[in-house]
């Protein structure tokens, strides 16, 4: 059984485009996708060492942004927010035999979806992706927008096979789950699926604006129910930034991790990871403290770094890969040595007596 988890000068020029997969404030036919040439992995130069209490990774590492990975069959798949022009593609796909030496496939798309051009005139990239499996069927959810607007939408394509060899063979686009408009008070982007204890399927997303928000989902589609209403799981006091939510089950409560103030500045990037837990998955989520994430609660999990002399800064955009062996937090983070480059870092995740996750 599969287990689903989850934007740098010469170099600082390079990604602009691929740092707008973060940030808000900062018609659905299905049509297969064509194949794209898998691109060849960067060779190492030399592998950057990693942040203190990460695993040590060597491959294609940078840049990575918003990454979520699955793990499946014996190997580790690696999605990450791409932009038009970007050498990984639009969504770009890595694998790993050991969740340590990563290969830079190319991109599961080969062009935007033909909806997109209509729902978010502008948009050039697909942003923060959420991989997970239903029963033999691989959903990869992903964000349309455009950097600081909330005229967004989350869509959803679907494939029975994914083919490192061919990144983009397989995937049919199913078109958008939810969207979202400048008269809205939330931003349809940074989409996590994941079950719930009785069966159920969820979708929590959401940055910037009013916070986070919660729609239930067809289990068979993977698309959102009809006449579900949109709920609200945790926001802060403007102008405080709250975005990248991922929520896993573990012993009997839900947690909601997601990334507080701003990513997407490079080596100035103040991205942190705070969780909060809740009984049930609509919440109400509170930290260790007691505060409500709607109040702006959030208990500490990784701190951004800045201020310490920590090489890697702006530590967010959290993906939790739950396994049999331990726990593993996936996440980006800006290396302060490379010009601000977006790096992948994973790191154990332990469980402390009173239930409370610790970045190791």
């Amino acid at each position: 059984m599969a287990s689903r988890t989850r934007r740098a000068g010469t170099a600082l020029v390079g990604v602009t485009a691929l740092l707008a997969g973060c940030g808000g404030a900062g018609g659905s036919g299905a049509a297969a996708l064509a194949p794209v040439a898998a691109a060849p992995a960067p060779a190492p130069s030399p592998t950057p060492a990693p942040a203190a209490g990460s695993i040590a990774l060597t491959g294609a590492t940078s840049p990575v942004h918003d990454p979520a990975i699955l793990a499946d069959g014996g190997r580790y798949y690696l999605f990450t927010t791409g932009n038009a022009g970007n050498a990984a593609g639009l969504l770009g796909l890595r694998t790993s035999d050991d969740l340590r030496d990563w290969t830079l496939r190319g991109g599961s798309y080969v062009a935007l979806p033909a909806w997109a051009a209509s729902a978010v005139p502008g948009a050039s990239g697909m942003w923060a992706p959420d991989i997970s499996k239903v029963g033999s069927e691989y959903r990869l959810y992903y964000s349309i927008s455009t950097f600081g607007s909330n005229r967004s939408a989350i869509g959803l394509a679907t494939a029975t096979v994914i083919d490192p060899a061919a990144p983009a063979a397989h995937w049919i686009d199913q078109g958008p789950v939810i969207r979202s408009d400048v008269t809205d008070d939330y931003n349809a982007i940074d989409p996590n699926a994941f079950t719930d204890a009785d069966g159920r399927s969820w979708l929590v997303f959401g940055s910037f604006w009013s916070g986070i928000k919660l729609i239930e989902l067809d289990p068979t589609t993977g698309k959102r129910r009809d006449g579900d209403p949109l709920r609200s799981l945790a926001a802060r006091p403007s102008p405080g930034a709250i975005e990248a939510p991922f929520v896993i089950r573990h012993r009997g409560f839900y947690y909601l991790f997601a990334s507080f103030d701003f990513c997407c500045r490079g080596a100035a990037s103040s991205y942190n990871t705070v969780v909060g837990r809740s009984a049930t998955p609509t919440g109400p989520y509170v930290d260790r403290a007691g505060i409500a994430m709607l109040r702006g609660g959030g208990t500490p999990v990784l701190a951004s770094g800045q201020g310490t002399g920590d090489r890697y800064v702006g530590r967010g955009h959290a993906a939790i890969l739950q396994r049999a062996d331990g726990d593993v937090i996936v996440y980006h983070a800006y290396d302060t040595q490379r010009n601000g480059t977006p790096t992948l870092q994973i790191q154990p995740l332990a469980w402390d007596a009173e239930g409370w996750p610790v970045a190791r």
